[in-house]
């Protein structure tokens, strides 16, 4: 097992106990009548929200197990959860995923019991955020970028750059950003900063938003200074963003395509765009608990999870790309090749996927500034100080 060596010499990298990487589970036996999982807000739907936007209900009736969903709005919030427990499943981001591999609150996944795995897209299979030493520690779900939200009625025209949200302007209206604009509530918000300064101050030498030396750090750490004293709300709830949008004068924000999509539905004038800086980016991974209770539930629902029709329909509903790429194309669902094109589907090498910072990184070992110091300084830059 080589998890440390992955991970860096860091508190992170600590937390690993040197067991077996084993899948637990052999096969899959009589459902247990229920699976408990924690998710994006949007991620799992029975149609409540929209009446067609349904991947529940008949997997319940199919299954035996009902489907019981604890939202979480940020990746801090689903560690958290997980290191709890009374959690079967997490669909957790880059930026959760290795920390609960670390702290071995997931267990590896047994992919011959997921008979849709051989449809998973390529680019996924194997990727770093769930996968450790070939040991699968997950099934992928869904992946996006983190785009700028704004309102069409402020901007005729759609911002370029990321620098409505980052520093203070007279936008196209000719008011004042401050107090007008928004930022995530989440520690990763320091990659945004760091990805701005990449474009606008390239004598910093930062080549990944997720490896930050300490002067790299500083500098973004000073642009989320910079930014505090622009911003209304720091925002972590997806459904008030939606609300700050309609009802609170907030005209522009990093947001995800799922509060976009909702906002359009409802007549209002939001668009999105991912400026000329790039964008981070998810892509999300659904884990399972170390101690789940319900195991035979959690697989059954794992597969279900890559059925061709849920990813077409969640796709579309996230304004996101699906982690089977048939989905886009096979008409089982409501993505067309067009739609998963709009979503970015042949964007993948242009975003920086949220990962786990730590010390270890590729500037050396205990040159980067690890993800215990983002958490508390971050707090330290919202709380003003």
């Amino acid at each position: 097992m080589n998890r440390l060596k992955l991970l860096g010499t860091t508190t992170l990298a600590v937390l690993t106990a040197a067991t077996p990487i084993l899948a637990q589970v052999t096969e899959i036996g009589a459902a247990e009548g229920q699976v408990n999982i924690v998710a994006w807000a949007g991620y799992i739907e029975r149609g409540e929200t929209m009446k067609e936007f349904d991947w529940v209900t008949k997997f319940e009736a199919a299954s035996g197990c009902k489907v019981n969903v604890k939202t979480a709005n940020t990746s801090d919030e689903m560690v958290a959860l997980m290191n709890e427990g009374g959690f079967d499943l997490v669909t957790a981001s880059g930026d959760a995923s290795l920390r609960l591999i670390a702290g071995d609150r997931v267990q590896p996944i047994n992919i011959d019991l997921i008979p849709s795995w051989s449809t998973v897209d390529e680019r996924l299979k194997d990727a770093p955020w769930h996968t450790v030493d070939g040991v699968h520690y997950g099934v992928p779900y869904m992946w996006g970028p983190n785009v700028l939200m704004y309102n069409t009625e402020v901007f005729k025209e759609p911002p370029t750059s990321w620098n409505v949200v980052f520093e203070e302007m007279t936008l196209p209206d000719g008011q004042s950003n401050k107090g007008r604009v928004q930022a995530y509530d989440g520690p990763i918000h320091i990659a945004d900063a760091a990805q701005y300064l990449m474009f606008h101050k390239p004598e910093l030498g930062i080549t990944s938003p997720y490896e930050l030396n300490e002067d790299q750090y500083k500098a973004a750490l000073d642009l989320l200074r910079t930014q505090r004293t622009l911003v209304s709300r720091y925002w972590h709830d997806a459904f008030i963003q939606i609300d700050d949008f309609k009802n609170e004068g907030v005209v522009a924000s990093g947001s995800w395509p799922f509060q976009r999509n909702l906002l359009q539905s409802d007549n209002q004038p939001i668009a999105s765009v991912i400026p000329q800086e790039g964008a981070t980016g998810w892509a999300d991974t659904t884990m399972m608990h170390v101690d789940a209770a319900n195991p035979n539930c959690a697989y059954m629902w794992m597969e279900h999870s890559l059925s061709s029709n849920l990813q077409a329909d969640l796709a579309v509903w996230f304004g996101a790309n699906p982690a089977v790429p048939a989905a886009c194309t096979d008409g089982r669902g409501m993505s067309t090749a067009e739609t998963c094109t709009a979503n970015g589907m042949d964007d993948f090498e242009k975003i920086r996927f949220w990962t786990t910072p730590v010390s270890n990184c590729s500037q050396g070992d205990g040159a980067c500034v690890p993800y215990y110091r983002w958490v508390s300084d971050y707090i330290g830059v919202i709380g003003g100080r």
